[in-house]
């Protein structure tokens, strides 16, 4: 409620007014659809985050299930996993966006937390015999680790013009969640016939991939100058 109240005392974008009385359209969903260049950059801007929906629905939804095919010692809880997870989702967030406005960058801080990403799924591959306590740890890291959600919506609002900005920065985090159902289902068909382990394995890899590409086909926002329109 304090957050709604506040919001009030927020001022309209200045460039959102400008356009206000101009004849372009905005809030269009479907122009994100009807221009090439423009689609591939949506499309582009949702894949970045695949591994942060990949490590919440997989790796930290079936924990007690890899936990167990790890042999880890004592008892894992689903929803403590998830606790820790998002414990160090919050520090990562911090984090990533302060070295974002200190590096003068979003692709390199992006890279730089898909990177970490990366080397902590292949660590929680590799905690065969731990014990619980190092096995939740890990999944703090993990949460630390993709930590980069706050950039990666910043970078996907920053890609578009003012008349579907909002539209972009609201629809993406959306889509990007969605993914956690092909997402489960490629992990589910891929369990039935390699197990758990590679299962795992395989679809984190392929969403590190697809992740790896997105941003490398984006461009760097950081700075740039926001005061156009999508025609």
């Amino acid at each position: 409620m304090a957050l709604l109240i506040m919001r009030i005392g927020v001022y309209e974008s200045g460039m959102y007014k400008q356009i206000k009385e101009s004849g372009v359209s905005k809030g269009n969903f479907f122009s994100l659809f009807t221009n090439r260049r423009r689609f591939f950059k949506y499309m582009n801007s949702i894949f970045i985050g695949l591994p942060i929906w990949f490590c919440v629905g997989i790796l930290i939804t079936f924990s007690p299930e890899f936990a167990k095919a790890l042999n880890v010692s004592g008892t894992i809880n689903a929803g403590e996993a998830v606790m820790f997870c998002y414990i160090g989702l919050v520090f990562g967030d911090f984090t990533s966006g302060f070295l974002s406005q200190y590096f003068r960058s979003r692709k390199k801080i992006v890279l730089l937390f898909q990177i970490l990403t990366s080397l902590s799924i292949v660590s929680y591959f590799l905690v065969e015999g731990a014990n619980a306590s190092l096995f939740y740890i890990l999944t703090g890291i993990i949460g630390f680790a993709i930590g980069y959600w706050a950039i990666f919506i910043t970078i996907a609002a920053e890609q578009f013009g003012t008349n579907i900005r909002a539209t972009v920065a609201s629809t993406v985090p959306n889509f990007i969640r969605g993914t956690v159902i092909p997402i489960t289902f490629a992990f589910q068909i891929a369990k039935k016939y390699l197990g758990i382990l590679n299962a795992g394995a395989i679809v984190g890899a392929l969403c590190m991939l697809i992740a790896f590409y997105a941003l490398y086909r984006l461009e760097e926002t950081f700075a740039k100058d926001l005061d156009y329109v999508e025609e």
